[in-house]
């Protein structure tokens, strides 16, 4: 004879309710004050250009005020069916491994942004929600200003909760050369007094 217990119907109703509320409605993600990007495109074309991008991989970033990215990291998730405490884990772990944190500031100065690349349109769906529960709860906890959530499919790229995207880069788009002017070139190093002796003897 075997003895077992079985979940109860209540324990499971509690525990799916509990995952339920782990996530934002676009509604709830607009009213949350969500900072602007002033060059979304730019943000998105750095991010695809830096890291490989196929279905369910994330990118978060962490940008300054001016926008320049600080930090990034990239990482495929899996979970079925989407858990915002699950997403709010995996970005917390990915932020302590490339950025220390700002919980000594009063204010946040630096702003966390994810793009992430998925099947599918770019409508809403419950486990964008889940990744935007946990990218606000992951930014509270490193101390940081919970920017914009982006998902890349290939339609395009589309800023969740505004009226912004565009059609490139796309999921299926070859990533787009750095801009040269995103950072001033090394100074030139002359290699000191014999390097000059040398260019003054070649010269003549």
């Amino acid at each position: 004879m075997t003895f077992g217990f079985a979940p109860s119907s209540a324990a499971s109703f509690s525990s799916s309710a509990a995952s339920a509320t782990r996530m934002l409605e676009p509604a709830e993600w607009a009213a949350a004050g969500i900072p602007l990007l002033r060059n979304p495109r730019e943000v998105v074309s750095g991010l695809h250009a830096r890291h490989p991008l196929g279905p369910a991989t994330a990118v978060v970033a962490v940008l300054d005020p001016d926008e320049r990215l600080r930090a990034s990291a990239s990482f495929t998730s899996r979970r079925s069916p989407a858990d915002g405490w699950m997403f709010r884990n995996a970005l917390l772990s990915q932020l302590r491994r490339v950025i220390p944190h700002d919980l000594r500031r009063r204010t946040p100065v630096r702003t966390a942004v994810l793009l992430y690349c998925r099947e599918g349109d770019a409508r809403w769906t419950q486990e964008d929600g889940a990744w935007m529960w946990g990218l606000r709860d992951a930014c509270t906890l490193h101390g940081l200003r919970c920017g914009a959530y982006i998902t890349l499919t290939r339609d395009g790229w589309q800023v969740l909760g505004e009226d912004r995207g565009g059609r490139r880069p796309n999921a299926a788009s070859a990533p787009e050369p750095f801009a040269t002017a995103e950072a001033p070139p090394p100074p030139h190093r002359t290699g000191g007094v014999a390097s000059d002796v040398l260019r003054r003897a070649a010269a003549r």
